[in-house]
């Protein structure tokens, strides 16, 4: 049987179980000064509330040392210290066993929610690419690339509106954001039938204007659903129009039926329940007004609308270095992909974007700046344990991290972890620089004594390869390093297998050049 994958959260938990019952005392390091000596800390603070003058028994501090279990990465040594109890794995043995499973660990580390379906509600994709305001093309990416998150992680995800406009395909299609196309719209007749039963006259004694069938008072909904739920106080009276009975019938449709590529056991047929869906409405701070009112409306005139609903709350957007702040979505599109030739063109010399073999460069450097600006800032970290330690071992949780969805918080609103995997991704790419920069990982010189350069490899080739499963890592006095060199691409390839998954989250395939 395969050996369990090691994790952060394993390991985590078995420290805090270490030492009895109370709640968590252990913190995972990150900083470089502090990843010399230690990978985590029990703060000694922590350890006083827990321990009399903050003195961990000695029997305490031996499990620790010999701490073990599945998942749990083994321990070097545990040592009181000034700042608490430090700990330090066995990092050639973690190396080791993380390298030789690298595709384990670019999978989210969560069982898989299979059954778990979530129908995701993105109404800013119902304009026009040139209607398209900054703040809803930010809607869309989050929408997106929860939506691949999720999926990721198992879950059965339904994308609304099947989008009709061709230039808005288009344009999704250049922001590489993958989402359905209409087929046929969805019929109105029985919503406008109830409807028409609830509305009471909006003209007062005058004529209606075209495309609105009446008025429909959401007050007494607001009250039953309670002050904690999260629904705006002004909420009243709202106008029922031909377009938001369209909208919420296309709802319904994707609500009851469920595309055949998605859990074989919803394929193809009408689900008898909504109660097991979870509907996440993710509109920008401007839309949310309108979408609570689009909300109460789908509870009061269908008898089995979603009783989860949630709205994901997307704020505004300020572009950095924009003449204006009144940018349409393409507009904008278009002034970061001419920075980016710009850019290039310092870098390399001539007119770049003219050159067939770099439009797709440029294409997918543009909507990299763009979704890395919508979706996160730039921490900043630096080195080759710091690799391993904080972005290959603790990335599978990371991606559980980003398709978790607290659907059983109080309240209408709902968070989504969406920048998550961009600060991470940001994160290790100038780990990864620094390091890439600091260590000559194929600068390793050998004695030829007459062999040929080519066969001298080879040969040294086939004894790294049975050097490898030895814990020996980064030990720089040996005289032949090819193990070491071997070992350090092995550990490259973690890498771009982590930095690849990520890109896929966001929608973005990898370049082999910039």
């Amino acid at each position: 049987m395969a050996t369990r994958r090691l994790g952060v959260g394993e390991t985590l938990g078995a420290l805090n179980a270490a030492l009895g019952p109370g709640g968590p005392v252990w913190i995972k390091e990150k900083r470089t000064r502090h990843l010399r000596s230690r990978d985590f800390l029990a703060p000694h603070r922590a350890l006083q509330a827990r321990f009399d003058d903050g003195q961990v028994p000695e029997h305490l501090l031996h499990a620790l040392a010999c701490l073990q279990g599945p998942g749990v990465a083994p321990v070097l040594r545990c040592a009181p210290t000034p700042a608490g109890l430090s700990l330090q794995l066995q990092r050639p043995a973690v190396f080791e066993r993380v390298l030789s499973a690298v595709a384990a660990y670019a999978t989210p580390a969560s069982p898989a929610s299979l059954g778990q379906r979530v129908l995701l509600h993105c109404p800013a994709l119902r304009s026009s690419p040139c209607a398209l305001r900054l703040s809803q093309l930010r809607t869309v990416l989050v929408a997106d690339h929860l939506a691949r998150a999720l999926r990721a992680h198992g879950v059965c995800v339904r994308l609304v509106p099947a989008v009709r406009d061709p230039h808005m395909l288009t344009f999704l299609q250049q922001l590489r954001v993958d989402w359905p196309a209409a087929s046929e719209r969805a019929s109105s007749h029985t919503l406008r039938s109830h409807a028409l039963e609830e509305l009471t006259s909006a003209n007062d004694g005058r004529t209606l204007s075209p495309g609105i069938l009446g008025r429909l008072c959401l007050k007494e909904l607001v009250e039953e659903q309670g002050r904690t739920a999260g629904y705006d106080p002004n909420l009243d009276n709202c106008l029922v129009t031909e377009d938001l009975l369209s909208v919420l019938a296309e709802l319904q449709e994707a609500l009851w039926h469920w595309p055949e590529n998605s859990d074989p056991g919803l394929a193809g047929a009408p689900d008898t329940g909504t109660d097991g869906c979870l509907v996440v409405h993710v509109v920008s701070c401007e839309e949310e007004f309108q979408q609570q009112k689009l909300d109460l409306l789908w509870r009061k005139l269908v008898d089995k609308a979603p009783l989860r609903q949630k709205h994901l709350i997307c704020g505004p957007v300020k572009v950095a270095g924009a003449p204006g702040t009144l940018m349409t979505a393409p507009e904008y599109y278009k002034f970061r992909h001419a920075q980016v030739c710009k850019a290039s063109a310092l870098k390399h010399g001539g007119d770049l974007a003219q050159d067939p073999a770099w439009t797709e460069i440029f294409g997918v450097l543009s909507v990299a700046t763009i979704k890395f600006e919508m979706l996160s800032t730039a921490p900043r970290s630096q080195g080759e344990w710091l690799l391993l330690f904080n972005s290959i071992l603790p990335f599978p949780d990371l991606l559980s991290q980003t398709a978790v969805l607290d659907c059983t918080a109080p309240g209408l609103h709902i968070a989504a972890r969406t920048e998550m995997i961009c600060k991470f991704l940001v994160q290790l790419s100038m780990d990864f620089s620094s390091y890439y920069n600091r260590v000559h990982i194929l600068g390793v010189s050998t004695q030829q004594n007459g062999v040929g350069r080519a066969e001298g490899y080879r040969v040294k080739a086939k004894e790294a390869e049975d050097e490898t499963s030895r814990p020996f890592l980064f030990q720089e006095a040996r005289p032949h390093l090819f193990g070491q060199m071997f070992v350090r691409l092995q550990l490259l390839r973690a890498v771009r297998e982590v930095l690849h998954t990520g890109l896929a989250m966001l929608g973005l395939p990898p370049l082999s050049h910039i």
